[in-house]
């Protein structure tokens, strides 16, 4: 079966007890007051408060719309939809379908686009789903002993992987941490997630357990890169992250082009090199 999707809008086994604690989870993560969120998906403040408490039970096109004004991601509002009772509505397409061979293409065209430097296309895991060639070069460099998955989050957090070549590997690895979770959060019972928020877990005691492993101090540049050294070969690189515009598909949302720029003109030289496969 080439991707999952539902159009039912029959109410199934959610109640609003548990669609309501979800609702206010995600309006307080969003810094939303009642009041706030009321005024703009158009109903009172009253009427939130009973949908919140489970007073009130919602329609679906209510969950859509505040769900919508809470800018969730689209795998999250099928969890609320279900959570009120009824069916998701969002489909997941696997990005290798039929269906995808045009956003294949689209990806592979930025992909190269990007030459000399490297880029990625990452799920919401953090999985490589597809590299160029200078990406392939960098990693090889600055990771020679890594055999584990493509996965960003695992390379940097493994002293096989890219760990030994980070400078300032506390401060990548925290961020990684907080980004896994932010991402990962709402999916418990998820195999996959539930492996990565546990490796997040670990780091996050191990970067505790250490204070020359606390962070450095944040600086006042207008970019704070990166720094990877193997030997005599040294980078700083910056990451802009892209994303696809005003998905409807589960996938297609989660997706993120990661390319990696040369953050001074020493580095762009170094990175040239790097990925052309003249270092050693």
């Amino acid at each position: 079966m080439m991707s999952t999707t539902h159009a039912s809008t029959a109410r199934r086994g959610g109640t609003s007890s548990q669609w309501g604690p979800l609702l206010r989870s995600w309006r307080t993560s969003r810094g939303k007051s009642q009041l706030a969120l009321a005024v703009e998906a158009g109903i009172s403040t009253r009427h939130l408060s009973f949908l919140e408490t489970g007073r009130s039970a919602p329609s679906r096109d209510m969950v859509l719309t505040l769900a919508e004004h809470l800018e969730i991601p689209l795998r999250e509002r099928n969890s609320l939809l279900e959570a009120a009772g009824y069916a998701a509505v969002y489909r997941e397409t696997p990005l290798e379908a039929a269906a995808m061979s045009e956003v294949r293409a689209a990806l592979g065209h930025l992909l190269e686009a990007s030459l000399p430097n490297p880029a990625l296309v990452v799920n919401r895991r953090y999985d490589i789903l597809l590299a160029n060639s200078a990406a392939i070069e960098f990693f090889s460099f600055f990771a020679p002993e890594w055999r584990g998955k493509n996965n960003v989050a695992e390379l940097v957090f493994s002293q096989k992987g890219l760990k030994p070549a980070i400078l300032d590997w506390p401060a990548a690895a925290g961020y990684l941490v907080k980004r896994l979770r932010a991402e990962l959060h709402g999916n418990r019972g998820d195999s996959r997630d539930d492996e990565l928020l546990a490796l997040a877990s670990e780091v996050q005691i191990e970067l505790a357990s250490e204070p020359a492993l606390q962070p450095s101090e944040p600086v006042s540049n207008i970019l704070v890169p990166v720094s990877l050294c193997r030997g005599a070969v040294a980078v700083d690189i910056f990451t802009a992250i892209t994303t696809v515009g005003t998905p409807l598909d589960i996938t297609l949302q989660e997706l993120r082009i990661e390319t990696f720029f040369p953050a001074n003109a020493r580095s762009r030289e170094v990175l040239e090199r790097v990925v052309r496969g003249r270092v050693s």
